[in-house]
């Protein structure tokens, strides 16, 4: 089978294309490149990446401005279509700010940056984004954002919870959800979610700072990897 082929948007601001550059060059039956947001073509792209970050340094609001780069069209073309869109931190802003997820992301509620490590409860392994993991299961990743705080009306999260979409919720590391251990004031604890479709992905953690036993876990590989397995299951 041809390799599944990575392509990552880099804003200006973008930190942490690189990172995500790393993981996915490194996964077998893959390969990465970067894309400039001037690009108005993914380059054969099977996978987008929006990166963590602070694109255009986070004016007006986060991903407000990086929303109207001219790859933007292509990337919520790529996503009508049913292929994969993963934003991370930044990335899950500009999702939402480009309507490609509902919600938004607010200032912290202690209005203080946070980056530590976090424990993340799995409550959906449906997608393709999460099949190598179970229900239930509870992930060690990082987190660094000033920006994090997921809002949206009750109505849009009873939708978002009945139709499986929320799929990791800040918990402790036993895995009970609870306030304490919401490091932003999230709603209802959610740290990323997916579209009705579920061929889109927005979470705050960093999945490919947690991809190395180096880094202190390798819990966010696996969502990468479940990608790229699901891409040669459909070539069978």
């Amino acid at each position: 089978m041809s390799k599944l082929r990575f392509g990552i948007v880099v804003f200006p601001g973008s930190n942490c294309d690189h990172d995500a550059l790393t993981v996915c060059q490194s996964l077998p039956n893959a390969e990465a490149r970067l894309l400039w947001h001037k690009n108005t073509d993914l380059e054969g792209s099977d996978v987008i990446i929006l990166p963590g970050g602070f694109s255009f340094g986070d004016y007006l609001r986060p991903g407000a401005i990086a929303r109207v780069s001219p790859i933007m069209q292509e990337v919520v073309r790529h996503a009508k279509l049913g292929k994969p869109v993963l934003g991370i931190c930044n990335g899950f802003q500009i999702l939402c700010e480009a309507g490609l997820l509902p919600g938004v992301l607010l200032r912290n509620i202690h209005r203080r940056f946070v980056c530590k490590m976090v424990h993340l409860k799995v409550l959906d392994n449906q997608s393709i984004f999460m099949g190598d993991y179970q229900v239930g299961e509870v992930l060690r990743m990082p987190i660094a954002h000033g920006d994090g705080n997921y809002f949206a009306p009750p109505e849009v999260l009873d939708e978002l919870e009945a139709n499986g979409q929320v799929v990791l919720k800040y918990c402790d590391a036993t895995g009970n959800i609870t306030d304490a251990a919401n490091p932003n004031g999230a709603a209802r604890n959610i740290a990323g979610i997916l579209n009705r479709e579920k061929n889109v992905m927005g979470l705050m953690p960093h999945p490919e700072r947690a991809a190395e036993a180096l880094l202190g876990s390798t819990d966010g590989r696996r969502l990468f990897e479940s990608l790229v397995q699901r891409a040669v299951v459909q070539a069978m």
